[in-house]
């Protein structure tokens, strides 16, 4: 399987701020390229369809000739797809391994099991199918082949074709992909069958009785088949020749001449272009997030050979980046090794001592962002090769992908969820990637490829390990270059009510890409009930009356000038008015939070069926209201608008909705044990440990292993200390009993404060909630109401509007507003109290800033003006009295951290913590008070310097605070 794999931050200087800043932009203009000559299709003309779901570990598939897909689950089941009638059969279940058993006698799942599969290239003639497995009883992995006749697969037709003798006591990586070139040759990926070390680099362990920690003894050998890409031919008897051009001659002392490609970790997804024969393939790398006395941190690869070779593993990674040899015995390092003469003196070698040069990879990528190959992003990573797209494929196809992907290589990540297309240049070699439908959401792809009739197919694992997923998922990427289908939007004025129900149903988004269906599409809406309903309409936005109590489909159908329809369903409830729920804001701010701050407030409920609070027909305990301070790194408002209703009695959890947002849910379940432990088991580890939390965040972020089994922890240098901590403060919370909260009132006086341990920065969400009683054939509705509350410290590059701004990440953020009337515009803010406005701005000489004032204008950029600040001058500041400033502020931070106990991985965090303060001491605070407003408006801050030039500088922006008190100083 592929491994699971995160990153961390690198370090950064902070000295030549300035000049990298102008630097990198005049390199990033250097860098943009020319259109191409072919420009990229459209992404409305691709359509995800999902073929078939809920599989039990799915792994690999192939297509059959017919319209069949062959697909293999990791327990030993094979089952076949059909493309004509969208039915899923099980053909037969292979007994298979899927446990480890460690000398002391542990069990584990194994990254084993049925791992495999391919048809034969002639399978239309000989219906021969391969399956690669680990055999049940004996450690070894098989290739073995069988006759599949219609959907029944014959026992008596085995062949076994090759055995790979392996070990069974620790994890990991048994590889599986397989591929045919055009010469009937198969390809056979083969994982490295070895222990990853904690310190998630490669493993040297040669102590007696270890070599199942040594990968010098399977990647690094060259007479042992583990850490390889196999190539054979397949003979008819079951046996199989060896093809030229393999790695070493047949006969060659201590070597296997089934050996192409050497010095895999674990390999996956082999794939070979049809047009150069050269062989591509994904190839999953180590855990470690940084670089370490053991040498390199880890990386993923994609990999191109054009002939056989050595890929560098256990020895170099990435683009040979070398590791240092550990030696386990004494502790001791010895010098890096060298990838023009690697050498093995393991005593677990069986082959030969001096190994071939070490080849690069084609692309690598760490858990950060890459220098290399920004586009991959950064987070958990797991490289799967995919398919060379050439459209002489499919030379008979309906339906294929566009020419602007000839000659692409098509590669995906596990963990990442994108698809990109990688150009190459005339010679092969890399030039570029791009993106492939970024719009779209892919859970774990474990392989893809193209089908016969053009299609990409993609074979999605989903969510937890080692065990079926209802988000597993066989799906086809469908290009359409003709007529495309209408894009349909239905929705309703209300879709519950009292009979008569009266509603106006809508068919507003509703559109088609095609420029000759623009304004000619027909538009039908059926309704229909089990109370026997049923009526249609051909109007685009119908009103119509419901008599009856009951639930109805509304369908829209919508059809264009090719006769091409699409829909879709609403469902109506007619016979229960839904509760209305309020919290009325009587004296406070309704945008922004202040800490310490009374709020007087009243929560608001009624139900035409069931009363209201003010009769008494709605009873207090029947409302569940949450106020909840939501950490720094979050934003309120965006977590009220995805909420989904929780239990009346449920209270909301910051940490459930950022846990969420992550990736936790693929490797850890709330009660069951996956790939890592359950959250129930984390919590009743340490439930007694005084600092779970602190501790548990750092790994969360820096990722780790060795507590709870072989699978390391990710890491996840995205997450900030603040945002890890609430995650692991709701994980452990799990496994304690429920506390009874102090309930809060329908009505009166709430103070928002700022939790113990939190830096303030954070926002508060309150919320209400009801569920009425049901009506007769109608059942209970519920309405909540969620009022977010900001925090008044805004981000300036977060802005909802913006208009002539830069934005910069490297090597720092700044955010720029360029040229006179430049200005950020937020939406739905309350000015109710507030008295001023303070920015953090900085203008300097360095970067060609001009200066200016802000302009604050209410409801558009040049609506009602209500402030202003003074003139910020562009103005030189005495960096070596600013550095000297920033290493005082470093050095306190730095004592701090020694005080509390802090570590070597704290302390180099400490370099972040230097860069963001640099930003705030080099800012000037300019203030600007406000006439007194009333109500929700559009707030717009304008930056003016009329005598500035087009798109020059003014100014950088760092922070925007609202004050609804001026502070002394500001008096003064």
């Amino acid at each position: 399987m592929p491994g699971q794999l995160f990153f961390t931050k690198g370090s950064l200087k902070t000295a030549p701020i300035f000049c990298c800043l102008f630097f990198i932009s005049i390199f990033s203009c250097k860098q943009k390229q020319a259109p191409t000559a072919s420009e990229p299709p459209e992404e409305n003309r691709f359509t995800k369809v999902v073929l078939t779901e809920g599989m039990d570990e799915p792994m690999m598939m192939s297509f059959l000739n017919d319209g069949r897909i062959l697909i293999v689950e990791r327990k030993g089941t094979l089952k076949v797809f059909n493309t004509k009638t969208n039915e899923i059969k099980l053909i037969t279940t292979i007994p298979v391994n899927i446990k480890y058993t460690s000398k002391e006698g542990v069990s584990s799942e194994a990254e084993e099991g049925l791992m495999g599969i391919i048809a034969d290239p002639k399978f239309a003639v000989n219906h021969w199918i391969y399956l690669y497995y680990s055999d049940p009883d004996i450690p070894k992995y098989v290739v073995a082949r069988w006759e599949l006749l219609g959907d029944s697969l014959y026992s008596s037709t085995k062949k076994v074709i090759l055995e790979i003798p392996t070990q069974r006591e620790t994890c990991c990586h048994t590889g599986g992909g397989m591929a045919f070139d055009k010469d009937g040759n198969l390809y056979l990926a083969v994982g490295n069958n070895t222990a990853n070390p904690e310190s998630g680099t490669a493993s040297y362990d040669e102590r007696p009785g270890r070599s199942s920690w040594d990968d010098q003894r399977g990647s690094g050998n060259t007479n042992d088949l583990r850490g390889k890409i196999l190539r054979i031919r397949p003979a008819e008897n079951g046996s199989y020749t060896i093809p030229e051009g393999n790695l070493f001659h047949k006969g060659t002392s201590k070597t296997r001449p089934e050996i192409y490609i050497m010095g895999d970790r674990n390999p996956w997804r082999v794939s070979i272009d049809s047009r150069t024969g050269w062989l591509y393939w994904g190839e999953v790398g180590p855990d470690a997030s940084v670089d370490s006395v053991f040498g390199s941190r880890g990386y993923d690869e994609f990999n191109q050979a054009r002939e056989a070779g050595f890929f560098g593993w256990p020895y170099f990674i990435g683009d040979n980046r070398p590791y240092v040899k550990y030696n386990y015995a004494d502790s001791t390092y010895g010098e890096k090794f060298n990838p023009e003469h690697p050498v093995n003196n393991s005593p677990n070698n069986s082959g030969l001592r001096e190994l071939p040069p070490a080849h690069k990879a084609f692309i690598w990528y760490p858990y950060g962002v890459s220098d290399s190959f920004p586009l991959v992003g950064s987070s958990g990573r797991s490289a799967v090769g995919g398919p060379i797209f050439h459209k002489t494929d499919f030379a008979n196809a309906d339906r294929v992908w566009p020419e602007y992907f000839e000659d692409k290589w098509i590669i995906t990540d596990f963990m990442r969820g994108w698809i990109m297309a990688v150009t190459m240049n005339k010679s092969g070699d890399y030039q570029s990637m791009e993106q492939i439908l970024p719009k779209e959401n892919f859970s774990s792809v474990i392989d893809m490829r193209f089908g016969p009739e053009g299609d990409l197919y993609m074979l999605e694992y989903g969510s937890a390990w080692f065990r079926g997923n209802a988000n597993s998922a066989l799906i086809r990427i469908e290009y359409n270059a003709g007529n495309r289908k209408p894009s349909v939007e239905a929705s309703a004025d209300k879709i519950a009510g009292s009979i008569p129900f009266q509603v106006a149903l809508s068919s507003n988004g509703t559109l088609d890409y095609d420029k000759y269906d623009q304004g000619a599409l027909k538009f039908e809406w059926d309704i229909s009930s089990s109370n026997g309903y049923h009526k249609t309409f051909t109007e685009p936005n119908p009103k119509l009356v419901l008599d009856q109590a009951g639930t109805y489909q509304a369908k829209l159908i919508v059809t264009d000038t090719k006769g091409e329809k699409n829909s879709k369903t609403l469902e109506l409830k007619a016979g229960n008015d839904p509760p209305k729920v309020n919290i009325n804001i009587l004296k406070g701010n309704r945008t922004f939070f202040f800490p310490n701050q009374p709020l007087q407030y009243a929560i608001e409920i009624s139900d035409k069926e069931d009363g209201t609070l003010a009769n008494g027909k709605v009873r207090p305990e029947e409302v569940a209201v949450n106020f909840d301070y939501i950490p720094d790194g979050f934003d309120p408002i965006e977590i009220a608008q995805h909420h989904r209703a929780a239990d009346a009695k449920t209270g909301f959890e910051a940490g459930l909705y950022l846990m969420n947002a992550s990736d936790c849910k693929t490797c850890h379940l709330p009660d069951k044990n996956s790939v890592g432990p359950s959250f129930l088991n984390i919590a009743g580890k340490y439930k007694s440990d005084p600092i779970a939390v602190s501790r548990l965040a750092a790994k969360v972020i820096q990722g780790g292993g060795g507590v709870w089994g072989e699978h390391a922890m990710s890491a996840h240098p995205k997450i900030s200390q603040p945002e890890a901590e609430t995650i692991v403060k709701y994980i452990l919370s799990m496994g304690q009993k429920q506390i009874s909260l102090p309930v809060i009132p329908l009505s009166g006086t709430y103070t928002p404060k700022i939790p113990k341990g939190e830096n303030g920065k954070g926002g508060y969400l309150l919320r209400a909630a009801y569920s009425d009683k049901g009506n007769g054939a109608v059942g209970s509705l519920s309405s909540e109401y969620l009022l977010p509350l900001r925090n008044p410290g805004l981000i300036p590059e977060r802005a909802d509007m913006q208009e002539h701004t830069q934005l910069l990440t490297t090597p720092s953020v700044s955010f720029s507003m360029l040229g006179d009337h430049s200005f950020l515009g937020y939406n739905n803010i309350d000015l109710g109290g507030i008295r001023q406005i303070e920015f953090w701005a900085q203008a300097t000489p360095n970067e060609g800033d001009a200066g200016g004032i802000i302009e604050i204008h209410l409801d558009a950029p040049d609506g009602k003006l209500i402030g202003q600040t003074e003139m910020i001058f562009s103005k030189a500041f005495d960096f070596e009295s600013m550095m000297k400033k920033l290493g005082g502020g470093a050095e306190q931070a730095a004592a701090a951290n020694k005080k509390k106990g802090g570590n070597k991985k704290a302390s180099n965090q400490q370099k972040e913590f230097d860069f963001s303060l640099l930003r705030k001491l080099m800012a000037t605070k300019a203030m600007a008070p406000i006439s007194a407003e009333e109500g929700m408006h559009k707030v717009f801050f304008v930056f003016r310097n009329p005598k500035a030039e087009l798109n020059q500088p003014l100014m950088q922006m760092v922070e925007i605070q609202f004050q609804n008190t001026i502070p002394e100083i500001a008096v003064k």
